[in-house]
């Protein structure tokens, strides 16, 4: 799924949820997501119970702290997840690491991804008021221009930071949010949205498409005025009909998915970029970029399409280099 400047909005958005009895359901991405196994319910709700009691001693902050010193651990102890690291950093900075960007940068991802982790597991936790609070949009006004626009938004995120965690953020404070995923998501995101379910009725289910869905699924969110954010930083396509479009990035030719960019186009829903970022004490930013493609000044959708793609992937890739702890695909 889909952090979008003020910790608090002055502005309601306009695309708020309202209450509908299957609004943002999808019946049939939910009916061919296989159902939580007996052993894996009992392993993340003892874990769930396990770090709910520790967020009632610890409070959010001591949580979050202690995620940075159990990721510290990971650290020392995986070393293959280490090299990994190691090799993508090479590949993004275009040059051997320094044995002090290594161990700093590297260390760093470990503390992030483990924090994110563990925000995830207890958000349902989280007073809302609080939780609230957590979420940090930067360029908030571009995102009202084009909410205001009724017809949908599309974000092109890439693979870094927490993706589902800002999303869930966002529906709190009442965005219509859609994300694409890969139909074989782990059980654990399941189980959490299970719980957000339960515990938020009123904002029904935030959609969730799958990335080999109809394209017809992508059309209905546009054009009920959903804001849909996926990465588009994948070079395999996992349906022969998904679109891709070649970019050059960190020096190299790829192929990165076009499909919903496509989408949006067609439906005239704006075009943005963003990147989330995780800050301290479990809060998260999202930084929107700027346009990527304003639909009702577009002549030749092919040249859009290829220029945006091209500007994407050239601010992923600043991106990446300004905060090099953030790669995720190792």
């Amino acid at each position: 799924m889909a952090d979008l400047i003020s910790t608090t909005s002055e502005r309601p958005p306009t695309t708020a949820i309202t209450p509908e009895p299957e609004a943002g359901r999808d019946t049939d991405s939910e009916s061919n997501t296989p159902d939580l196994s007996r052993w894996q319910r009992f392993a993340f709700s003892t874990t769930h119970g396990t770090l709910s009691a520790m967020l009632l001693v610890l409070r959010p902050t001591g949580l979050y702290w202690f995620g940075r010193a159990f990721g510290t651990c990971e650290w020392l102890v995986n070393f293959r997840r280490r090299w990994r690291f190691y090799a993508a950093l090479a590949r993004v900075l275009g040059r051997k690491p320094t044995l002090g960007e290594r161990l700093q940068q590297s260390r760093e991802h470990f503390m992030r991804s483990r924090c994110d982790k563990l925000f995830y597991m207890i958000f349902d936790c989280i007073p809302r008021p609080q939780a609230e609070t957590m979420l940090i949009i930067d360029n908030e006004e571009l995102l009202h221009q084009v909410v205001d626009r009724g017809r949908g938004v599309y974000v092109a995120l890439a693979h870094q930071s927490s993706i589902h965690v800002v999303g869930m953020l966002l529906c709190l404070r009442g965005y219509k949010v859609v994300g694409v995923r890969d139909r074989r998501e782990g059980g654990l995101r399941r189980f959490i949205q299970q719980r957000f379910d339960r515990k938020y009725p009123e904002f029904g289910r935030s959609r969730i498409i799958f990335s080999d869905s109809f394209p017809r699924e992508i059309f209905r969110c546009f054009k009920e005025g959903y804001l849909l954010g996926s990465a588009m930083d994948v070079s395999r396509a996992r349906h022969p009909n998904q679109k891709m479009e070649e970019v050059t990035f960190l020096g190299e030719r790829k192929l990165f998915l076009s499909g919903p960019m496509w989408a949006a186009l067609r439906c005239k829903a704006p075009i943005v970029q963003g990147f989330l970022i995780p800050e301290k004490n479990f809060h998260y930013r999202m930084r929107l970029v700027e346009w990527l493609i304003d639909p009702e000044i577009v002549n030749d959708e092919e040249s859009a399409i290829r220029e945006a793609m091209q500007k994407y992937a050239g601010h992923v890739e600043v991106f990446l280099r300004e905060n090099p702890s953030l790669i995720t695909r190792i």
